[in-house]
């Protein structure tokens, strides 16, 4: 990463929480700019997890299942009682539910690249790129997707516009446009009154739609960030070992730390791909609901 004595703490933070870019952004609100590494991993887990449900899929059997069979049978039909417990319309649960299971697979699998030791990827993605005759120091790359608030985001838009699409599908066009003008505070005979109350409605309705989509996104980014600070200090620990007490001290805390944290995390990973499930199904719900 850094020639000499090396980098210092900071500089190795900021190393490992710069992402690699197609280019350097001309402004703070440049959409032209495109992370690299996150695209590659997203979309490289997505294809792999894909893969693992259709491999399940091809090797079910009527008999007894095997571990691997075992394990994403009970994932189905975990999902599947979700889904039938919030989403009502059998119909949509066609679509829904296996929305749901690959949603879950897909943020486990991004979440869990945080599991990786934090120099392992980096290391090897320097490696090409000093091999290939550029600065080592400069070989950015992040490698948990969820970190990257552009990703978490993305994925709570991409729910929104699925909550869209139902909402004009189960009430149309018509019986949509009239809900948002008359929930939740009702409507009135009086044409001042409803002009009123129709402009409090349709204000509390695209507010009721960015919150729930910014809350979506951003707990998920929240929480993943934050493990991956986590572990980038748990692993300077382990770099700032020496030959003394407090060299040792440090090695053995870095091994303790980073072990408890790595099986703590386990239940995070898990739990935030769980948790963007269900308030996928929820919100999908709400979108099924008349009022």
């Amino acid at each position: 990463m850094a020639s000499g004595t090396g980098p210092t703490a900071g500089e190795y933070i900021i190393h490992h929480l710069t992402h690699l870019q197609n280019q350097a952004p001309k402004s703070v609100a440049d959409f032209s700019v495109f992370n690299l590494d996150s695209l590659f991993f997203s979309i490289t887990l997505g294809i792999l997890g894909c893969w693992l449900l259709w491999l399940a899929a091809r090797k079910a059997t009527s008999g007894v299942p095997g571990r691997f069979q075992a394990a994403v049978e009970m994932l189905v039909e975990m999902v599947d009682s979700q889904a039938k417990g919030i989403v009502h319309n059998a119909n949509s649960r066609k679509l829904v539910a296996p929305l749901a299971l690959v949603v879950f697979v897909w943020i486990f699998l991004l979440n869990a690249m945080d599991l990786l030791p934090v120099d392992l990827l980096p290391l090897i993605w320097e490696a090409i790129y000093g091999a290939a005759g550029h600065d080592p120091h400069h070989a950015y790359m992040r490698v948990v997707p969820t970190a990257d608030l552009s990703v978490s985001m993305g994925l709570s838009v991409s729910v929104l516009v699925v909550c869209l699409v139902y909402n004009i599908k189960i009430k149309g066009m018509g019986g949509w446009a009239h809900e948002l003008v008359t929930a939740p505070f009702g409507t009135s005979k009086n044409p001042i009154f409803a002009l009123i109350l129709g402009v409090l409605n349709l204000s509390m309705q695209l507010i009721e739609f960015i919150a729930k989509t910014v809350s979506h996104g951003m707990r998920l980014f929240g929480n993943m960030y934050a493990g991956e600070l986590i572990f980038l200090l748990i692993a300077l620990m382990g770099g700032a070992w020496s030959l003394s007490a407090t060299g040792i001290g440090l090695a053995i805390g870095h091994i303790i730390a980073g072990t408890a944290w790595a099986i703590f995390h386990i239940l995070i990973i898990t739990l935030q791909a769980f948790v963007f499930m269900m308030l996928t199904l929820v919100y999908i719900g709400q979108a099924h609901d008349h009022h």
